[in-house]
């Protein structure tokens, strides 16, 4: 079997494994032993299917499930503490075909359950129903190994208790898939497409214009990925991206999405960021970008998450709009201190002709820059304005 028909089925024989009686924390340990077992045998014999030397299976997921259960009843029976509990626990299944059903939804929720931090979210959601290992997680936020396995350890403690049929937040899944975009394309793990994979999946699951619209912003911030980075790595602003490069079918399918979503007339705080988006993406150029209209979006997104980066953003949007000395005062009230606000206030100081202002600011942004290419785009910035005094 192939990684990406293993990262499919992963949830689902999860599942299963918990209806038969498995916490969660055995079911997703077991289940990760099966995979190990299919990538060894696999490896052993390019030739021969995951059973090994008798041929490929016919039912890759039967066989999955097959393994994980025996791993978790062997994994049960060598704990002497919970003996007690064996008794409790069925016998071995049969093996044969699986029921067709499609879990990941319910995994989904369990994943996101309220009692956790959003970055344990994550991290479980990427394990359990995203297929990665530890290691590429870990590489991913950029922390040691043993620091995400400890995370997720704790995470997987947390849901084990919960019961599998309880209803889920859609909300709270909706916040998880979005942080997990957001953390960008570090490690060998690109968590964005990763992220807008998950979405799909769940977009297919649930008729809510909120999931649509959180695909739709997906899809158009994506769609400039390959614009977004010179040749040699540095950072390139919107304003000046190769506009070519944008992918155009992803665009296309994002504002479809969208419309389809904004037709239901339940505006939602992902639907009005998607339609930022899709402003920006109209836009044949850079000046003929509708500033007007972007803030108003800003506005409608401020009525649901009246969020300190909303109001950071909406400045930009009003200094374009309305002119630099505006969106200096829409800064107003916001924490200096709050990521990108220097970096924000050095534009707008630079577009109202205060070249040395700016020059100070732009400097200050890149001392708190939160990743190389940004730090270096900013102290060029700041070089040049000070070339120019």
């Amino acid at each position: 079997m192939d990684e990406a028909l293993l990262r499919s089925l992963t949830p689902g024989v999860i599942a299963i494994l918990v209806r038969r009686g498995a916490d969660f924390a055995a079911a997703e340990d077991a289940v990760q032993d099966a995979l190990v077992e299919a990538i060894r045998v696999r490896a052993a014999d390019p030739g021969a299917g995951p059973s090994g030397p008798r041929g490929p299976v016919r039912d890759p997921k039967a066989w999955l499930v097959t393994v994980a259960w025996r791993r978790f009843l062997d994994a049960r029976r060598s704990d002497t503490a919970r003996r007690r509990r064996e008794a409790a626990v069925d016998e071995e299944p049969v093996p044969g075909p699986v029921p067709a059903t499609d879990d990941t939804l319910q995994l989904y929720f369990l994943c996101a359950h309220p009692s956790l931090t959003p970055a344990s979210a994550v991290a479980l959601t990427l394990r359990a129903v995203g297929g990665l290992t530890t290691r590429q997680i870990a590489e991913a936020y950029l922390v040691p190994e043993a620091t995400m396995a400890q995370r997720i350890s704790r995470a997987k403690r947390t849901v084990s208790g919960v019961r599998f049929d309880q209803p889920g937040d859609v909300a709270t899944v909706l916040r998880v898939l979005y942080l997990v975009f957001n953390e960008g394309y570090s490690g060998d793990v690109d968590l964005a497409a990763e992220a807008i994979r998950l979405t799909r999946q769940l977009a297919a699951a649930v008729d809510h214009p909120e999931v649509a619209g959180l695909l739709a912003l997906m899809l158009l911030h994506h769609a400039r990925r390959a614009a977004r980075a010179a040749p040699d790595g540095s950072l390139v602003p919107l304003a000046e991206q190769d506009r070519a490069s944008w992918d155009t079918r992803a665009i296309a399918e994002g504002v479809e999405i969208l419309q389809a979503a904004l037709a239901q007339d339940r505006l939602g705080e992902y639907q009005a960021q998607a339609a930022i988006a899709a402003l920006h993406a109209d836009a044949r150029t850079a000046e003929e970008t509708d500033w007007v209209q972007i803030v108003e979006w800003y506005d409608e997104l401020l009525r649901f998450t009246d969020s300190p980066v909303v109001r950071l953003n909406r400045a930009v949007a009003v200094g374009e709009a309305d002119g630099a000395r505006a969106g200096l005062a829409a800064l107003t009230g916001l924490d200096t201190s709050l990521p990108r606000y220097a970096a924000v206030a050095a534009y707008l100081h630079e577009r109202d002709g205060d070249l040395a202002g700016a020059a100070r600011l732009y400097a200050e942004a890149a001392r708190k820059a939160g990743n190389l290419a940004e730090r270096d785009h900013l102290t060029r910035q700041a070089a040049r304005l000070n070339a120019q005094r």
